[in-house]
């Protein structure tokens, strides 16, 4: 188990805050970005998503450098002391089983309400599971991540400037992923939807804190807006392969908070004035 105690340059931590809550977050989403953009972007991977090039996106993208970078990243700033569990996203189990039963019934109801793919209900789980790993990714980089650590850089200014520079700058990080992944948007040149969507999803993450709910939200609001799924989406066209590469990226975001419970913990660490 780790002690948490308050964030400072040491000889054993020598990096300056700026360093080690700006520069570094931003370097690995930078370096996913480019990985986005390339491996998924380009191929127009979304619209046509090819089994081996799917899985190829999915394990260098998605889960290295969009979840265990990340995870590396805040298990120092967890060790400095700068975020602790509940702001990462990862409080409880039973907080995260709750918040996701309730996006899910939410989901369904708007599902049924706005019809996104006609009478054909799988279509949209089929949709979600298309989406999930870059969802996944995103949430870990710009919240989980960036989010964090920009809030814990301007901790001394309150919540009145920290949360908001917070969900503006993710807001804005989260847009540039989404018109990375998909030509569409680049080629209309809109990004109402994007930055709605990073505004609703940012809200929603500095909100209840929860990375798997976030992940939800997101990937919901990905759907109803049309933004990266083509109206011509057919589930039964999609490989299973493409089914199993996802899975194995909701199994790694699932496998996040377990280790971190499991290792690490947040004890108050008094300090004398």
């Amino acid at each position: 188990m780790s002690n948490v105690t308050p964030t400072h340059a040491t000889a054993s931590n020598p990096y300056s805050p700026a360093v080690r809550l700006l520069a570094i977050p931003l370097l690995v989403y930078l370096a996913w970005l480019l990985e986005t953009f390339l491996l998924a972007g380009m191929p127009r991977l979304l619209e046509e998503p090819d089994p081996v090039a799917f899985a190829v996106y999915t394990g260098i993208s998605c889960i290295f450098t969009g979840m265990i970078l990340p995870l590396l990243c805040i298990r120092k700033a967890f060790l400095s002391g700068a975020v602790n569990m509940f702001q990462i996203g990862f409080s409880s189990s039973r907080r995260t089983l709750i918040l996701c039963s309730l996006i899910g019934i939410a989901g369904y109801a708007l599902v049924l309400l706005f019809s996104p793919f006609g009478p054909d209900r799988l279509a949209f789980a089929g949709a979600c599971l298309l989406l999930l790993p870059t969802a996944a990714a995103s949430v870990m980089v710009c919240w989980a991540l960036f989010g964090t650590h920009i809030q814990a850089f301007f901790r001394e200014g309150g919540a009145v400037l920290s949360i908001p520079t917070g969900i503006v700058t993710t807001s804005i990080l989260f847009a540039a992923a989404i018109v990375a992944v998909n030509p569409a948007i680049r080629m209309e040149g809109s990004l109402f939807w994007p930055v709605c969507i990073g505004m609703g999803a940012a809200l929603f993450f500095f909100a209840v804190r929860d990375v798997c709910a976030t992940v939800m939200v997101v990937t919901g609001l990905l759907i109803l807006s049309g933004t990266v799924i083509p109206d011509s989406f057919s589930w039964q066209a999609i490989s299973p392969a493409v089914w199993l590469s996802s899975l194995l990226a909701g199994a790694a975001l699932g496998a996040i908070p377990v280790y971190l419970h499991r290792n690490y913990t947040t004890i108050v660490v008094r300090t004398q004035d």
